[in-house]
């Protein structure tokens, strides 16, 4: 028998696609022009492309409050059959006092994107309260201020969120020059069809690819061998939606990551490089389960997690924001990941005496120099090397070319 994609089935049994087909264009078009309209902002326009491929199957379209308070209470959501599946983040749309008042009572609305072009029709709407608050509390475990994901798409959104089942016109698209990255999860499947896959393993990061990252993907693959299987393909899926103002941009990541593969630092003949167009909580171990959960959508029945994953610094006091084993820790015990074969990894360092990213080894730990995101931006900023065998020369060279240009704009006077 053929190998299939499909080793791990999506959740519910079968993938969600809610772009409609091509003929149904025309009469949704002329639908969306009688109908109430709500303006999606650039996050929302994000949460709709993860619907619209399935990468939150089974739901179709953003939630009502049923889900909503399932996802929010108990970071799963009850199938008609019984089961559960997985739902760590709520995805819902934000709604002010004045777009509930013009929709009233009707039971259907447009969404236009923020450039004002329809993109989906939105149906069977419920509207409910927003709660801020209890909203963040749940999520991040806080409600300190400087959240970076609250900051951008929650504290100044509407009161009220408005859920229902998303006929979605075209494909959306960003036409950034990157649009060919984004796969879909239908797209995935093929593709690992047509590789031959037996083991499809997921890798997600937010940072350039340095060889701490690079040793851990290819020890993944060693041991999949070592199990039995015969052709097991990487997954590198970068987050392509809204991070933080400090992260080192999606363009930049994406031409550091096709160096990493031009220098033969990961095999382009075993490894997939795509973009997964959620945006980033940095909700930690609550988040970490949307992130595994989008990958069984993707046909991956293998999830790398190493350190603090979906973490940050707390953002008023000077330490991690969450516990760095509780990630990894809770995805191993998750309701409804169970089909989900989890990968825990000891942290990378650079070993001082090997001269390469190594796994750290406690009984030797003043060999070991940990080089965070912070410090190896810090690096590049500075126009530093960092030490050999910490990334690879043309990948390094991408970052490094990054700063210089920001500090050439910061120089460039502006116009009066």
């Amino acid at each position: 028998m053929p190998v299939r994609s499909s080793l791990i089935d999506p959740d519910g049994g079968a993938l969600v696609e809610l772009v409609a087909p091509l003929d149904r264009l025309p009469a949704l078009r002329a639908e969306a022009q009688a109908l109430p309209r709500v303006r999606l902002a650039p996050v929302d326009l994000q949460w709709a492309h993860v619907l619209a491929e399935g990468w939150a199957s089974p739901l179709r379209g953003f939630m009502r409050e049923h889900e909503y308070l399932q996802s929010l209470h108990f970071n799963c959501i009850r199938l008609p059959d019984g089961g559960l599946v997985n739902m760590s983040l709520p995805i819902v749309l934000p709604i002010g006092d004045a777009q509930k008042e013009q929709i009233g009572d009707k039971p259907d609305v447009a969404l236009e994107g923020p450039d004002g072009g329809v993109i989906a029709i939105l149906r069977r709407v419920e509207i409910y309260p927003h709660n801020k608050e209890e909203r963040i509390a749940r999520t991040w475990g806080t409600t300190a201020p400087g959240l970076p994901y609250v900051d951008e798409a929650i504290a100044s959104a509407g009161n009220w969120l408005i859920g229902g089942d998303l006929d979605v016109l075209e494909p959306i698209i960003y036409n950034d020059g990157l649009d060919h990255y984004r796969l879909s999860p239908r797209q995935l499947r093929n593709e690992f069809d047509k590789r031959g896959a037996d083991a499809v393993f997921a890798f997600q990061l937010r940072n350039p690819v340095h060889n701490g990252h690079a040793l851990l993907m290819n020890d993944t693959r060693r041991r999949l061998l070592e199990m039995g299987y015969k052709n097991p393909i990487l997954l590198l899926h970068p987050l392509g939606g809204f991070t933080k103002a400090d992260d080192v941009p999606l363009p930049v990541r994406m031409e550091q990551h096709s160096k990493v593969l031009e220098d033969g630092v990961l095999d382009p003949e075993t490894t997939i490089v795509s973009i997964f167009p959620s945006p980033m909580h940095y909700a930690g171990p609550t988040e970490v389960q949307w992130h595994a959960k989008a990958r069984i959508n993707a046909g991956a029945n293998f999830y790398i997690v190493g350190r603090d994953p979906a973490g940050m610094g707390h953002p008023t006091e000077k330490r991690d924001l969450y516990n760095p084993d509780h990630g990894k820790k809770v995805l191993s015990m998750a309701p409804g990941l169970e089909k989900l074969n989890i990968l825990p990894f000891k942290v990378a360092a650079y070993d001082t005496v090997a001269k390469k990213m190594a796994f750290f080894d406690p009984s030797r730990s003043q060999d070991f120099l940990f080089i965070s995101g912070t410090k190896m931006r810090t690096f590049a900023k500075n126009g530093e090397n960092p030490p050999d065998g910490f990334m690879c020369p043309g990948g390094w060279k991408v970052l490094v070319d990054y700063y210089n240009s920001l500090q050439a704009e910061e120089a460039t006077p502006v116009p009066v």
